[in-house]
């Protein structure tokens, strides 16, 4: 006897011809040894049951037992497939004290991950099947067997981060040095604002703002806002060219020649142009004040505070040390303290020496005024506006010298059928190339 199978039967009819009707009972010969083997009611191979078929079919998600909140249980699975990494991996470097066996960026993630007491609590006395459990809590129930596990994270985020804070707390300080040392140095800075003195005192002659001393440099950007009487040439366009005029090297010829003096005039131009590119070049000459320019002392100071309090989590977490535990974290741990440590120490003391040179440069400007200032790195800020300002109006002189040039060629420009010794009357080339050696020929 075999197994029932229950199906609906279809009706013969003769009104219409079937499939069944091409079917012959002889043509197809059935192995039935076979079938009473595997379908007899006393078989021991009997088929599983239909209903475990079916489950085993369904998506894993179905028969994985919750412990979190579902939506945070697939946010932790969807952030354990970016970040590629085993639970194994993770122990080990848990236990190890190593951070820079998964990253920054893998223990970021892992902070994120921390559950709650009460999901702690759950994780911790689940006793069903493991296996049926999702894949985050699988992942934070391994975490979990690891002595005070979390704190061990926010402990290894703070240490795999250390080094790159620090340097950039360096580099920041040693900027504002920097900074300082090229803006009290500047030769060019210097000439700029005695050119700026002598001219603002020619302006206010007979007024009680004549006859100044010095300056604050914030007067630097109002040159732009006075305008000449063309609507057009600013008192900064004025100084810049003044500048320009006395670093260029040139000296008008003194003979009457006319030939003379449009050579003099030509070399007078080359030396404009040299002048403009040492006056254009201040805002290179003044980079780091450009870069100080954009910090904030306040953050700064945040930040090495920051750095600091953040080894009071790792004291804390050495507190924990017990005889038999295992791993090499807390040895690990230790010697990054006795290190960190000393890192900070020094840290604060580049932030003082930077921030007092700061002080003695905006002094070395502004004087007792610097007790005025509102932010102690506001005399970058405003050399930085003023660079800006003047890059511009370097660009427009340029422009003006192109033209020059180009009005001057124009009014002594040479017949092509001239002959050669007007050419060489003129003297327009001096340097004894072969092309005027072709001319001459």
């Amino acid at each position: 006897k075999l197994k029932p199978l229950h199906w609906d039967k279809v009706r013969a009819t003769s009104e219409r011809a079937t499939v069944w009707d091409q079917i012959k009972s002889s043509s197809f010969q059935l192995n039935e040894d076979m079938m009473e083997t595997l379908f007899g009611c006393n078989s021991t191979t009997a088929a599983p049951p239909k209903e475990p078929i079916r489950r085993s079919v369904l998506p894993p998600v179905k028969q994985e037992n919750r412990v979190l909140d579902p939506k945070k249980s697939q946010n932790i699975a969807i952030l354990l497939r970016a970040l590629n990494v085993t639970r194994d991996e993770v122990s080990e470097a848990l236990l190890d004290g190593n951070p820079e066996s998964l990253g920054a960026e893998l223990f970021e993630t892992l902070v994120k991950m921390a559950p709650t007491k009460e999901e702690e609590i759950k994780l911790r006395e689940y006793s069903g099947d493991v296996s049926k459990l999702g894949s985050a809590e699988r992942f934070l129930r391994t975490v979990l067997d690891i002595p005070f596990a979390f704190k061990r994270v926010e402990t290894m985020l703070y240490r795999a981060n250390f080094d790159t804070e620090v340097q950039y707390l360096r580099k920041s300080f040693q900027t504002l040095e920097e900074a300082s040392d090229e803006l009290k140095n500047s030769r060019l800075f210097l000439k700029l604002l005695e050119a700026v003195l002598r001219t603002g005192n020619r302006m206010n002659v007979g007024t009680n703002r004549g006859d100044a001393k010095a300056f604050k440099l914030d007067t630097l950007l109002k040159l732009v806002d006075i305008k000449g009487t063309d609507g057009k040439t600013t008192l900064l366009h004025f100084v810049v060219q003044e500048i320009i005029r006395s670093e260029g090297a040139g000296t008008n010829s003194t003979d009457g020649n006319h030939e003379n003096k449009m050579a003099s005039n030509f070399k007078e131009e080359d030396f404009r142009k040299q002048g403009l590119q040492v006056v254009a070049g201040l805002s290179r000459d003044l980079s780091n004040v450009k870069k100080a320019a954009g910090m904030d002392s306040d953050v700064l100071s945040s930040y090495v505070s920051k750095l600091e309090t953040g080894l009071e989590k790792v004291r804390s977490v050495l507190q924990y040390e017990k005889p038999d535990t295992s791993g090499n974290f807390f040895n690990s741990m230790k010697m990054f303290l006795r290190d960190a440590e000393e890192e900070i120490a020094k840290i604060k003391d580049d932030e003082r020496k930077a921030l007092l040179l700061v002080k003695e440069v905006t002094e070395y400007f502004h004087g007792n005024a610097t007790k005025e200032e509102a932010h102690p790195l506001r005399i970058f800020m405003i050399v930085r506006d003023f660079l800006s300002i003047l890059d511009h109006v370097c660009k427009e002189v340029g422009l003006l010298q192109d033209r020059t040039m180009v009005g001057a060629a124009r009014s002594f420009r040479i017949s092509a059928t001239a002959s050669l010794p007007v050419l060489s009357r003129y003297n327009v080339r001096q340097d004894g190339s072969s092309d005027d050696e072709s001319l001459a020929s």
